[in-house]
Order: C-alpha cells, then sequence, then structure tokens
C-alpha cells in the first residue's frame, strides 16, 4: 500500500506550474482551438455551400476524427506507463502534434480531389476519395488523440487539488481565444473568396492558408511544452512496473462505481446537446441570413467570445456561490433558451440578432462547460490521470462525432420535410432535437453523486494494487 500512496501523492507534491509556465502551456490548448473552427467551421462549410457535397457526407467524414476516441484511452494509460526518454507526457504531445499538423495540410488536395470525382460521378472514384477523406479524418483523430490526452494528464500531474480548477479554466479560456483567433484569421483570408465556387481557385488560396496555419501552430505547439515537464531520475524499478494500472486494471477501476457511467452519459448527452449544430452553424447563416464565408466565419467568433466570459464568470463567480452541480443545470438551462433564440433570430430574418443570440448561446456554453470540467477533474483519480482523461475525452469525442453525423443528417431529413424553399424549418428541426437532447443531459446529472465516486473507486484501487502483492 506505500507505493500506492506515493504515487496518489505524487501529483500534488510536483506541483510546478507556474502562472508563466501555465501561459506557455496554455498555448497548445489554444492550437487545437484554431484548428477545430478550421475544419468544424470552415472547411465544413465550404464543403457543403461551395463545394455542393452532401451534408451527411461531410458530417460523417468528420465523424471520423472523434470516432477514433476510444484511442484516447489506450493513449492515456501508455502515456501514464510508458515515458520516453524520461518524460511521460511531452514525447507524445509533440508526436501528435507533428501528425496532426502533417494531416491537416494534405486535407485540403484530398477534399478537392472528393468534389472532383463526386462531379464526375465515377462510383469507382466516388468510393476511393470518399475512404481516402475519412481516412485522413480517422488518421488526424488518432493524431489528436494522442496529443490532447497526454496533455490534459500533464496538467493534472504538474497540479495539486486546489490549483487544478484555475488552470483548468485558464487553459480552455485560452481554447476559445484560439477559436475566435483562427475564426478572425480565416475571415481575413478568405475576404478574397467571397462568391467563389470554382474548385481551381478555391484550392490554391485554401492550401497555402493551411500549410501557413499548420507549421505555425506546429512551432506553437513545440514552445508550449518544452521544459514544462521535469525528467524523471531514475529508471522504475520491475517492482514498480508490475504494479502500474494497464489497460485491463484501468477500465475495472473505470467500471467500478455507477457514477462513472452516469458522469460519462451525461459527458456524451452534454456534448451531443453543445454541439449538434457544430457542422451546420455556418450554413445556417450563409442559408437563412445570406451570409458570405468572411462573415459565416465569424459566427464562431462571436460564439468564441462568449464562450471566454461565461468561462470566467462560471469559474470566478457563479460556480464558487452556486456549486458545480448547480451551475451546470444553469448553464444546460440557458443553452436551452440560446437554442430557441436561435430559431427565433431566423424567424425574424435579423443579422445583428443572431450575433447577439451567439455571445448569449456562448456565454451560457461557458459558464456550464466550467462547472462540467470542474466535476471532470473531481471524477479522475490522480493515479490514473491518463486513463481517466481517456475515458472522460472518450464520451466527449464520441458525442461530437455523433454530432457531426446526426447534424448533417438531421438537417437533410429537415429539407426532405420543409422542402427546398424553406431553410429555416430545416434548420429549426435540428435545434429543436438539439434542445431536447440537452433536457436528457439535465435529468442524468441530477443523479451524479461525488462522494460515491470516490468511495467506490478508492476500494476498487486498493482490491486491485493488493490482488498484484499477493
Amino acid at each position: 500500500m506505500t507505493s500506492i500512496n506515493q504515487k496518489a501523492a505524487q501529483p500534488d507534491s510536483s506541483s510546478q506550474l507556474t502562472p508563466l509556465k501555465l501561459a506557455r502551456l496554455s498555448l497548445f490548448q489554444g492550437c487545437l482551438g484554431c484548428l477545430a473552427v478550421i475544419f468544424a467551421g470552415m472547411l465544413n462549410r465550404i464543403m457543403i455551400s461551395e463545394l455542393a457535397f452532401p451534408a451527411i457526407l461531410v458530417g460523417g467524414g468528420l465523424a471520423f476524427e472523434q470516432l477514433m476516441a476510444p484511442s484516447r484511452v489506450l493513449f492515456g494509460n501508455i502515456s501514464d506507463n510508458f515515458p520516453l526518454r524520461g518524460r511521460r507526457r511531452t514525447p507524445y504531445i509533440w508526436i501528435g502534434s507533428a501528425c496532426f499538423c502533417a494531416m491537416a495540410t494534405i486535407s485540403i488536395p484530398i477534399i478537392f480531389k472528393t468534389e472532383e470525382a463526386l462531379r464526375q460521378g465515377d462510383f469507382i472514384s466516388i468510393t476511393t476519395c470518399v475512404i481516402g477523406m475519412c481516412t485522413l479524418f480517422a488518421l488526424y483523430g488518432l493524431a489528436i488523440s494522442m496529443a490532447s490526452t497526454p496533455y490534459l494528464a500533464l496538467v493534472i500531474d504538474l497540479t495539486n487539488e486546489k490549483e487544478r480548477p484555475q488552470a483548468v479554466g485558464i487553459i480552455w479560456c485560452m481554447l476559445t481565444i484560439g477559436i475566435v483567433i483562427g475564426a478572425i484569421s480565416i475571415s481575413i483570408a478568405t475576404k478574397g473568396l467571397d462568391g467563389v465556387t470554382e474548385p481551381s481557385l478555391l484550392q490554391p488560396a485554401l492550401q497555402k492558408f493551411m500549410t501557413w496555419v499548420s507549421s505555425i501552430i506546429f512551432i506553437i505547439s513545440i514552445f508550449a511544452c518544452i521544459g514544462i515537464e521535469s525528467k524523471e531520475k531514475k529508471e522504475i524499478s520491475r517492482k514498480e512496473k508490475n504494479n502500474e494500472i494497464g489497460p485491463v486494471k484501468a477500465w475495472k477501476l473505470v467500471r467500478s462505481s455507477s457514477q462513472t457511467m452516469v458522469f460519462f452519459s451525461f459527458l456524451i448527452l452534454y456534448t451531443l446537446g453543445l454541439f449538434l449544430q457544430d457542422p451546420i452553424l455556418e450554413s445556417f447563416g450563409g442559408e437563412v441570413f445570406a451570409l458570405p464565408i468572411s462573415k459565416t466565419t465569424l459566427l464562431n467568433a462571436f460564439w468564441g467570445c462568449g464562450t471566454l466570459v461565461g468561462l470566467l464568470m462560471g469559474g470566478l463567480w457563479i460556480t464558487p456561490k452556486l456549486g458545480k452541480l448547480s451551475t451546470a443545470k444553469i448553464g444546460c438551462w440557458m443553452i436551452i433558451s440560446s437554442l430557441i433564440l436561435l430559431i427565433f433570430s431566423g424567424i425574424i430574418s435579423n443579422v445583428n440578432s443572431l450575433y447577439g443570440v451567439l455571445v448569449i448561446f456562448g456565454l451560457s456554453a461557458g459558464i456550464a462547460t466550467n462547472s462540467a470540467l470542474s466535476l471532470m477533474l473531481d471524477l479522475t483519480l490522480p493515479e490514473v490521470a491518463g486513463t481517466f482523461v481517456g475515458v472522460w475525452g472518450l464520451a466527449q469525442a464520441l458525442s461530437r462525432a455523433l454530432g457531426k453525423v446526426f447534424g448533417g443528417g438531421l438537417l437533410d431529413i429537415g429539407r426532405i420535410i420543409s422542402g427546398p424553399e424553406n431553410p429555416l424549418l430545416a434548420f429549426s428541426f435540428v435545434f429543436c432535437l438539439e434542445a431536447l437532447v440537452m433536457i436528457a443531459a439535465i435529468v442524468v446529472l441530477n443523479k451524479l453523486n461525488i462522494q460515491r465516486f470516490r468511495e467506490d473507486t478508492s476500494i476498487k484501487m486498493e482490491t486491485l494494487m493488493m490482488a498484484d502483492i499477493d
């Protein structure tokens, strides 16, 4: 039991994330936010609206990134147990960063090759290109998992229980800032492409933009993590290696408390309720409000600014005053109200009201997300931080994958119901279903009990480790 207690105490005793290091480390999360808005925003809009891809194909293709989510548990466990050159997290972050930047760069020619195949109508070419595009997004998802899961585990490693909420709040604020910067950069870079639908003009401009962005993001990723993680002073003994929590034991530990599955289900429903509109938001602005590409990319900036304010309000005021569970419920109800207001903004067809609603939507998302992240930290064991972060990342990624597939698919269904002349009805169909999913998330959240989780997992941890000693 001595080794268990020593390992459990290690994250607290190694608390060394100074404000300057935290600010630098958070740059990596900003990079992920910038890339996210490029894939979920710009490329999604261009494929659907400018290149006339079927929405279900776009949503399904992008969903392959999230379908690689089970690898998060694997990468988390690997980073827990297999350090490279004396470091458990940083090498995996850098390798993953190099891979997802490379995948982002080669995504442009594959997308336009798929467009050419769809235009020509050759079945074999279409099948080959679609498989290639889905494979690319799957590899991109693997790379994101390899980098982001050890990254969040590193944050837990370097902070104690008191410091983590503040650290995570700052890091997620940087994620939102990355989204805003990405949206503004896209708006500036694509301003000359407004109204352009010719692939031969779109491809070179997008390729140049993506190459520059990927290169900058990779450099920042290296800078963000270099020197943050201390090198282990000695090799792990054979006995300590035998006592590591491997994948099988880690999964037993995850399943040891019913509260784990309750929170897992909440994360799936909450994230789905938050991002079901994600693959169609820019198309909503383009089709219902007749906004050009440079304007629809700014929708993410309004949403991001609201989220940033919501994260700060939730972390500094609302969550400490009302508690994590109550704040999460309030945030969920605010998201539901925002979805209703989105429909109303389309009815009155006022662009300024759309911008205002997206700020409110972001504010709601920030408040709910801050409390959800705080709950996630409370439901993570320091002994196996990488594994639990991987499990929570799995829940979020699966639901974002479902959001991409269902968002595009439900929009297609809505268009069948409403007809081609009434796009608002088709989008409203998606928003209403999204609100129902968020209501289901609130119902599940009412069943969460953090104290019961801690008791169940602590007993199971001792049982697993004592079994090895015997």
